[in-house]
């Protein structure tokens, strides 16, 4: 990795706190966060020096793949169609192993945000329905799989904890 490699994902890393915050304080994440991420991803791979076939080829497949499965759930309704977007332009960034790391550790953090979420919810005793902020979740996913296995000495530093 070089220079440029590192800026760009610490811009990655810029956006998915941003996508946290509006996603926490409106329960929506904007296409043009999602569209910048994207635009980003071509750039990370000639900095990083990713061939066309077959790493770009493989990067484009798991985000067809991840945004197939999404919009799936998406239409079951059982996601928000921000987070879907954010997922997908994340699988162009991500190797496909960090990328289910990403799903692991998302997945979890789902889980705890949304038992404070309800937990929350009850305390104040509200009788609207819950709608829980997941690209808090994608962000923090998104965040752990960049520090553990892109920043470096971040491996180093997972298996020392």
């Amino acid at each position: 990795m070089n220079s440029i490699s590192y800026g760009l994902l610490i811009a990655l890393a810029i956006a998915l706190v941003f996508a946290a915050f509006t996603d926490m304080r409106r329960r929506q994440i904007d296409n043009w966060l999602n569209a910048a991420i994207a635009l980003g991803a071509p750039v990370f791979w000639w900095a990083s020096g990713l061939s066309l076939w077959p790493d770009v080829a493989i990067q484009l497949g798991v985000a067809l793949a991840a945004f197939a499965v999404f919009a799936g759930m998406f239409a079951l309704r059982m996601m928000g169609g921000g987070d879907v977007k954010l997922l997908t332009v994340l699988a162009l960034w991500i190797t496909p192993f960090n990328f289910m790391q990403l799903l692991l550790v998302m997945a979890l953090a789902g889980g705890a945000l949304t038992i404070v979420m309800v937990g929350w919810h009850t305390i104040r005793r509200e009788r609207d329905k819950l709608k829980i902020p997941y690209g808090v979740a994608i962000a923090f996913g998104g965040l752990w799989v960049l520090a553990v296995n892109y920043l470096p000495g971040g491996a180093i530093a997972a298996q020392a904890a």
